[in-house]
């Protein structure tokens, strides 16, 4: 299904769809191949969702698994490095990347990241914030990454 995306978003469990549809937005614009996520705890297609999106959902495939670590697990034989954001993470985003195929797992605001697919990523990986904030809301952190990673990508 992911054909020949090299950068693909996981969401573990973001169930707010105005973060989901801006994810979608922000996905798309910077050329994500897919958006996973999981069959329970994330919004279902609404108009809330499509709104916050604004077009995106007609440009990008949209994965819902049933086991978000089976996934993840699927993505390593693809050849994907999956990077987990974490903002307690000891290694920054720019300097966890490898490879030539990445996936970015982003975990609910305030909850995070859950443990199991926090033990199934290849790496956690944070962004540098210098600021006295150091999380972002889970939107704004995905195209960041996206923006990060698709310049990682662009080099190799």
């Amino acid at each position: 299904a992911l054909g020949d995306a090299k950068l693909v978003l996981v969401l573990d469990q973001i169930t707010d769809p105005h973060n989901v549809g801006a994810i979608l937005r922000s996905a798309v614009a910077f050329g994500a191949g897919a958006l996973i996520t999981t069959a329970r705890h994330s919004p279902q297609e609404s108009g809330v969702l499509a709104k916050s999106a604004s077009g995106a959902l007609e440009h990008i495939d949209q994965i819902e698994v049933k086991n978000l670590a089976d996934a993840l697990g699927q993505l390593h034989e693809a050849g994907f490095r999956t990077i987990g954001l974490d903002s307690d993470a000891p290694a920054e985003l720019e300097k966890s990347f490898a490879g030539e195929k990445i996936a970015l797992v982003l975990g609910a605001e305030g909850k995070g990241l859950r443990q199991k697919t926090r033990e199934t990523v290849t790496t956690l990986a944070r962004l540098d914030m210098p600021g006295a904030i150091h999380s972002l809301n889970v939107s704004n952190a995905a195209a960041i990454s996206l923006y990060v990673a698709r310049a990682f990508l662009k080099r190799g």
